[in-house]
């Protein structure tokens, strides 16, 4: 189930938050483990980088961020080297990459936004890695806010994981709304999901699932979407 890019790239998530760096992880591979927690034993799409939040009361250097990670890799004798290769700005995350020491080959990338609105967490462990990363709750409303606005068309992955998360979690109307107001969000009107199906398919088509991970057919994703988050949708 998990890859053996995938098993390092937990490692590292699992040094970071043993470290105690102010970072809490998102994206893919906190997906992927809150699935398996919750019993969904269907593949699932794979990545090829870890996401994450940064939280402190300054605005860390790249420098700063980039010894911190190196210093939690070190310590858990993980022989990889980071570097950065984006500084993070308004609206832009830095960037780093981790290679290995000796060829020197980039293995993945990591993303870190620095200093968001806070998300709700929750610690995961997967086959013995241990690490925070953001609650299934938070996960359904980042992907409910980002398919309400003509995003989803570059974003389909976000309907793949609201596909998904369905299959195991209740959605909570309360919960979401409230995680919504907290990081400030107000949903759009949802008019490409609901009104741009055809573009919405050929978006979906294009979308490659990589290795033996089944892809679904449009409708099934679509309608099964649609009827989770009904609650959210335009009352016409």
């Amino acid at each position: 189930m998990i890859t053996a890019e995938e098993k390092l790239m937990y490692q590292v998530m699992k040094a970071v938050y043993e470290s105690g760096i102010p970072i809490d992880f998102k994206g893919s591979m906190v997906l992927k483990a809150c699935l398996l927690e919750a019993g969904y034993d269907e593949e699932i799409r794979h990545t090829v980088d870890i996401d994450a939040n940064w939280y402190s009361e300054n605005y860390p250097t790249g420098e700063q961020i980039t010894s911190s990670l190196q210093r939690a890799l070190d310590g858990s004798k993980i022989d990889l080297r980071v570097s950065l290769y984006r500084m993070y700005g308004e609206k832009r995350s830095a960037g780093f990459e981790l290679a290995d020491s000796s060829t020197g080959e980039i293995l993945f990338s990591m993303d870190i936004d620095v200093n968001r609105p806070t998300s709700a967490t929750k610690i995961y462990e997967i086959e013995g890695f241990r690490f925070r990363g953001v609650s299934p709750s938070q996960m359904i409303a980042d992907k409910i806010s980002a398919i309400s606005t003509d995003k989803i068309f570059y974003r389909i992955k976000d309907v793949i994981d609201l596909y998904y998360l369905s299959k195991v979690f209740e959605l909570k109307y309360s919960e979401i709304t409230e995680i919504l107001g907290k990081s400030g969000r107000v949903l759009g009107t949802f008019d490409g999901f609901l009104n741009r199906q055809d573009d919405l398919k050929h978006a979906y088509d294009k979308f490659r699932l990589t290795g033996d991970v089944y892809k679904p057919q449009f409708s099934e994703v679509y309608s099964d979407v649609k009827d989770y988050i009904r609650d959210f949708l335009p009352k016409n």
